[in-house]
């Protein structure tokens, strides 16, 4: 009985802080996301408790019988709006694939302050994206990465112009066997992969030269921050 007291205390207290922080975090969400284009986004954490079942461990709360797990009493789901006038829904249900590529660099971006985590890999992160969004995303990855070491696998060229190290992927055939290797590129050889996620496997002067004014330009705004 003595336990169950000092648990209930215990799960109540961590309770309170969750729905503070649940707010905090909100907020800084909402901000990321104004960020990366989603500029009219309502972000929601929602934490609520669960009543407890016949075979539930539990305690009475507000004339309630509240489920005990051991993350506490809490469910937590994420809702988001993502444009004026529309409902607030749980977020699996809302968004798009790029849409919730760019919601979880938000958060992890968010989490980096406080993760030990050193590494992070984002794989496929530009699904559903590309322009200025792409752009958006590639700048905010090397944000991260000034925090973090950030291992990012991409097809969009705004994003891998960001690279700090750029390694190409390949894979072949061997003697029936599929062999991947992995190149590190030089800054010359950056520009021609650049070149090729622009234009297709015919690299021309123009593509060349686009890849180069693409690279020079990160290099000019990360000079700038």
């Amino acid at each position: 009985k003595q336990i169950l007291e000092k648990l209930s205390d215990l799960c109540i207290k961590l309770s309170e802080i969750r729905n503070e922080k649940a707010l905090e975090l909100s907020k800084k969400i909402e901000e990321e996301l104004k960020q990366l284009n989603i500029s009219k986004a309502i972000f929601k954490i929602n934490v609520h408790t669960k009543e407890a079942e016949d075979d539930d461990l539990f305690f009475i709360y507000q004339d309630k019988k509240i489920k005990i797990t051991e993350n506490g009493i809490d469910n937590v789901e994420f809702l988001i709006s993502l444009n004026p006038g529309e409902e607030i829904k749980p977020l699996v249900k809302v968004a798009s694939g790029g849409e919730i590529s760019r919601i979880m660099l938000a958060i992890k971006n968010i989490l980096s302050e406080t993760d030990i985590i050193p590494v992070m890999v984002f794989d496929e992160i530009d699904t559903g994206i590309s322009g200025k969004v792409a752009d958006d995303v590639g700048a905010k990855l090397h944000s991260i990465s000034r925090k973090k070491q950030i291992l990012c696998i991409t097809h969009l060229p705004q994003i891998a112009s960001y690279s700090d190290s750029h390694y190409y992927v390949e894979k072949n055939v061997l003697n029936g066997k599929t062999e991947t290797r992995i190149i590190k590129l030089d800054d010359k050889s950056k520009v021609k992969e650049i070149a090729r996620l622009l234009s297709g496997e015919k690299i021309t002067e123009t593509s060349i030269k686009s890849a180069e004014e693409l690279i020079n330009s990160v290099k000019n705004k990360n000079s700038v921050r």
